[in-house]
């Protein structure tokens, strides 16, 4: 038995619009391959850097820059060792607090002004990024965690020096 032609051009029609559609989900999901594996990448070259290095403001900037790689900001700077004013801060689960509560990043956007976070290690301070964001970017919470990681091992070098 054959179809009529209506029938066989709307089940082409179907047959392209999900070949379509798979075809953008593989671009979607390549898209976040390659993203992950650059984050994966700035953590492997600033963490072969700490321990090659010896001077820890090289790990900074290194971080500061990745930070701006990776959370798209518009600028960056490090302070060392101060907790002066009460900035929104970026948390070590990846949260953003303003005022000491949860801010809905993934619904609100970057909240804004200065963003503080913190870099330590071993459960020592020593100082703290402050980020500003470009203005609509909305990093997810995994990337939240990435920038929170680098923070991290610039705290690491600090500790070590």
């Amino acid at each position: 038995m054959t179809l009529p032609l209506r029938d066989r051009v709307a089940l082409g029609l179907a047959a392209g619009l999900a070949g379509s559609g798979l075809a953008l989900y593989v671009r979607r999901l390549r898209a976040v391959a390659r993203a992950e594996a650059g984050y994966l990448r700035g953590l492997h070259d600033t963490a072969a850097l700490s321990q090659a290095a010896g001077a820890p403001d090289a790990v900074v900037e290194q971080v500061g820059r990745r930070l701006a790689e990776t959370l798209a900001l518009r600028d960056w700077r490090f302070e060392y060792g101060s907790l002066l004013g009460h900035p929104a801060r970026l948390t070590q689960d990846g949260e953003v607090l303003v005022d000491r509560r949860p801010w809905d990043v993934e619904r609100r956007g970057w909240p804004e002004g200065e963003i503080e976070l913190r870099a330590g290690a071993n459960g020592h301070y020593r100082g703290r990024f402050l980020v500003r964001p470009t203005p609509g970017t909305v990093p997810s919470r995994q990337v939240r965690l990435v920038a929170v990681t680098l923070a991290d091992q610039a705290g690491a070098a600090l500790d070590a020096a």
